[in-house]
């Protein structure tokens, strides 16, 4: 067994890794939000990692910690190699996605099909942790088509914790890996955190974080009960506010106004803005803030129609905040 200090994760709370929202603005959007939250970037597959445009795929800014980053990939040593590379950008974790179901990824002998390989994730798993001295953490289903009993979980788990592996980030749906789109597995499978509740009874001595269907503080509270942790996903993105609920409710955080939080995330656009990037990139992220508030979708609608212009700037949301405020009078 690869010895390797004793992992904790770095907070109860963490926000999903999600192809194509997760970017860098979205987390420094998050982090206003929750300060004590771990957040996670997009899936990165290892070979970009070594042969890509480092600065663009690893960039992150220094209010993200703590930060983790999921790699995907199924050849150790270039797992090993793109860990290595991810610990001297200053990432906090590095996970291992186990988890996408999606026919490109597949493709690609990495995601949620390598729950049929255990050895290999093991040998991944060993060789990144001794690569590296950052924790190495897995994001895993409960299952892959019809290999969705409790055992096929188990001597998965059981294989990992024995090569060292103590922290699993689990999605408590099974991946339907052929005739399902990667967003309907996210919604067909049904949640059985029954299944993972058992994982955690078990093996005690893993951290076991759940992950699914997770929506408010109450879903937060109830499951901390069982986990060591949460990992909150579209809901975060949607209903991005839900962050700060979870954060007062678990910290005794100041509940921070949302016209407030986005006036502290100004001075990040217009930084951006100054080196190039178009004000889309960022504003899409924000667009739910408001969600269930009075004039909610004039402000969508404004910074949606208002950003898609290459020139434009801050005014946008300017004008967003305007017309929300004209909407709920």
């Amino acid at each position: 067994m690869t010895q390797k200090p004793e992992v904790r994760i770095c907070s109860p709370i963490a926000v999903a890794p999600m192809m194509d929202w997760t970017d860098r603005h979205c987390r420094v959007f998050h982090r206003l939000l929750a300060p004590h939250a771990c957040l996670f970037t997009e899936m990165v597959v290892a070979q970009a990692v070594i042969h890509g445009d480092r600065q663009q795929l690893l960039g992150f800014d220094a209010s993200e910690h703590p930060l983790a980053l999921q790699l995907g990939g199924s050849d150790p040593g270039l797992l090993a190699a793109a860990a290595r590379i991810v610990e001297e950008f200053g990432y906090d974790q590095v996970n291992l996605n186990v988890g996408c179901p999606s026919s490109r990824v597949q493709s690609g002998r990495f995601g949620a099909c390598l729950m049929a390989e255990p050895v290999l994730v093991a040998e991944c798993y060993r060789a990144m942790a001794e690569a590296i001295t950052i924790p190495v953490t897995i994001k895993t289903r409960i299952g892959i088509d019809d290999h969705d009993d409790y055992e096929f979980l188990r001597e998965f788990v059981s294989t990992l914790a024995d090569a060292g592996c103590p922290t699993f980030y689990v999605h408590a749906r099974k991946a339907i890996l052929q005739g399902l789109s990667p967003k309907q597995n996210r919604d067909v499978p049904p949640l059985r955190y029954d299944i993972a509740l058992r994982l955690k009874r078990e093996f005690p001595e893993l951290e076991i974080v759940l992950n699914g269907g997770l929506r408010t503080v109450a879903d937060v509270r109830r499951h901390l009960a069982d986990f060591d942790g949460v990992m909150i996903g579209r809901e975060a993105y949607n209903n991005p506010y839900v962050l700060a609920l979870i954060e007062n409710d678990l910290f005794d955080t100041p509940l921070p106004a949302r016209d407030n939080v986005v006036a502290s995330y100004l001075p990040y656009v217009k930084r951006q803005l100054r080196d190039g990037v178009r004000l889309h990139s960022m504003t899409r992220h924000i667009q739910g803030l408001y969600a269930g508030e009075p004039g909610a979708r004039y402000w969508r609608r404004t910074l949606s129609e208002g950003g898609a212009d290459r020139s434009a700037g801050v005014e946008v949301i300017e004008r967003a905040h305007a017309a929300r405020l004209a909407a709920a009078a």
